[in-house]
C-alpha cells in the first residue's frame, strides 16, 4: 500500500477530474459544473481537479474540492499548441506536465477518474497515471462533450492518439454529454462492440449547474431595478473579438441596455478597441468578467454568444431567445452544434462570415419581445444523472480496494 493512503473504509470517497484546457475555459467549467453536482454525493467526496487553466484557481468550486494546475498550454489560430509561459521544447512541457499528473493523483488515488476528451490526456500525458491509478483499483471514465470536431478530422484525431486501443486498456465506460437525438459524436469514431457498449448519453450538463459567490469584477451583482438588458458573451475571450466588437456597434433595442463580457483571455489590444468602441455607444456595459454569470443569464432579454459547450447549456437551459455566432477555425465544433441545436428549434444562428453590426441590432430587436420557452424534446438533465453513474463505479472501486486489503491482512 501507498504510505500516504488509508484504508478505503475509513477516508471518504476521492474523485479526480482531469482536462488539458489549451485554448478557452471550456474544458475546466464543464468539469467544475461535474464536480458541483458530484459534490451532493453522500458520503460526500474528496474531489480533486488536475487542469492546464490557471484561471481555474479563482474559479469558485463546491466544498471539498480544489485544484491542480498544470503549467499551461496556449493553441494558436491554426490550431498548433505551444507553453503559454515557460520557455522551453514542448517535448519537455509535456514530460513536466506528465510528472505532475502522475505525482498528484498517485498521492490522491482516487477511486474514480474522469477524463475530459482525450483518453490518452494532452500527448499522452496522461499514460504514466493512468498504469498506476488502474493497477491501484481506480475506475476511470472518459467524458465527451456533445460535438467533437467534423467527423473525419475528429476520427483521424482519435485514430492517431489510438484512441481505442486506450479504451480497451484503461477505461470501465465512456459519458456522452448530449443527447443522441441531437448529435452522437461516438457514430464516426469506429468504436468495436466492447466499446461501444461502455457508452452512456448523459443528457446535456445544463440543468442544475451550481450557483454561488464569484470574485469580484469590474461588474458587481446586477441590479433588480436596472432597465432590462440584452447580454453577450464570448468564452473565454481569446478568439472572441469580433463578436464582441459587433455588439457594442449594434444598436440595442428600444428601451434595452447591453452588457458584454469580454472574458479573461481576450488580448488586451483587442480589449481596448472594444472598450473605445462602447464608450461611443453609451448604452453598453463592457465587464471583464461576469461574477454569477447565471444570474445575468437570467435577467437577460436575449442572449448573443460564441458556441461553446458551457454557454449553449447554460443559455438553452432558461430558454432565452439565442442567437450563436459559432467559431468556425481552426475547429467547426461549434458551428456544428449550433447547427443541430438549431435544427431542434432552440437556437438561432449567424455565421461570422455574416456578422455585421446592423444585423445583429435587427435580430436582438425582434428577440427581446420573444417570451422564454422551454423545451422538452431535448435532455438537458446530465448533471442529475452523473451523481448516480458515479456512486456506481465509486462503490465498486472500494469494495474492491477494501477486498484487496483484506487478502492483505489476512
Amino acid at each position: 500500500m501507498h504510505p500516504e493512503q488509508r484504508s478505503s473504509r475509513s477516508r471518504r470517497p476521492r474523485i479526480a477530474l482531469y482536462s488539458h484546457d489549451a485554448q478557452g475555459l471550456g474544458h475546466i467549467r464543464r468539469n467544475l459544473a461535474i464536480a458541483g453536482a458530484l459534490s451532493e454525493l453522500r458520503p460526500a467526496p474528496d474531489i480533486l481537479l488536475v487542469t492546464g487553466a490557471p484561471e481555474a484557481a479563482g474559479m469558485r468550486r463546491p466544498t471539498g474540492a480544489d485544484v491542480v494546475v498544470l503549467p499551461s498550454l496556449t493553441k494558436d489560430d491554426a490550431g498548433t499548441y505551444g507553453p503559454r509561459h515557460l520557455a522551453v521544447p514542448m517535448t519537455e512541457l509535456t514530460a513536466l506536465r506528465a510528472a505532475v499528473i502522475r505525482a498528484a493523483l498517485r498521492s490522491f488515488t482516487p477511486d474514480l477518474l474522469i477524463v475530459d476528451k482525450h483518453p490518452r490526456g494532452f500527448r499522452r500525458e496522461l499514460e504514466p497515471a493512468l498504469d498506476t491509478l488502474t493497477a491501484a483499483g481506480t475506475k476511470v471514465v472518459l467524458g465527451l462533450r456533445d460535438v467533437l470536431d467534423e467527423p473525419a478530422r475528429a476520427r483521424a484525431e482519435w485514430d492517431a492518439d489510438r484512441s481505442n486501443e486506450a479504451i480497451d486498456r484503461w477505461y470501465e465506460g465512456i459519458w456522452l454529454y448530449g443527447d443522441r437525438q441531437v448529435h452522437d459524436p461516438t457514430t464516426s469514431l469506429g468504436l468495436d462492440e466492447e466499446a461501444r457498449r461502455k457508452v452512456v448519453a448523459t443528457g446535456y450538463l445544463a440543468q442544475r449547474r451550481p450557483v454561488g459567490p464569484e470574485p469580484m469584477s469590474s461588474c458587481t451583482a446586477r441590479s433588480q431595478a436596472e432597465r432590462p438588458y440584452a447580454l453577450c458573451l464570448v468564452g473565454g475571450g481569446s478568439d472572441g473579438a469580433l463578436l464582441a466588437e459587433a455588439f457594442v456597434r449594434a444598436p440595442m433595442p428600444d428601451g434595452h441596455s447591453g452588457v458584454l463580457a469580454l472574458g479573461p483571455q481576450m488580448p488586451e489590444a483587442d480589449r481596448d478597441r472594444v472598450r473605445r468602441v462602447a464608450a461611443h455607444n453609451g448604452r453598453v456595459r463592457v465587464c471583464d468578467f461576469l461574477p454569477a454569470v447565471e444570474s445575468w443569464l437570467d435577467g437577460a432579454s436575449a442572449v448573443t454568444a460564441m458556441g461553446g459547450y458551457n454557454t449553449v447549456c447554460e443559455t438553452v437551459a432558461r430558454g432565452k431567445p439565442f442567437l450563436v455566432v459559432p467559431r468556425v477555425r481552426p475547429r467547426t465544433e461549434q458551428l456544428i452544434r449550433a447547427n443541430d441545436l438549431a435544427a431542434k428549434g432552440l437556437l438561432d444562428t449567424m455565421h461570422p462570415d455574416e456578422l455585421r453590426p446592423e444585423r445583429l441590432g435587427a435580430w436582438l430587436a425582434a428577440a427581446v419581445r420573444r417570451p422564454t420557452r422551454i423545451h422538452p424534446g431535448v435532455d438537458l438533465d446530465g448533471l442529475g444523472r452523473l451523481p448516480r453513474l458515479a456512486t456506481a463505479l465509486v462503490e465498486d472501486a472500494i469494495a474492491g480496494r477494501t477486498a484487496r486489503e483484506t487478502e492483505h491482512v489476512a
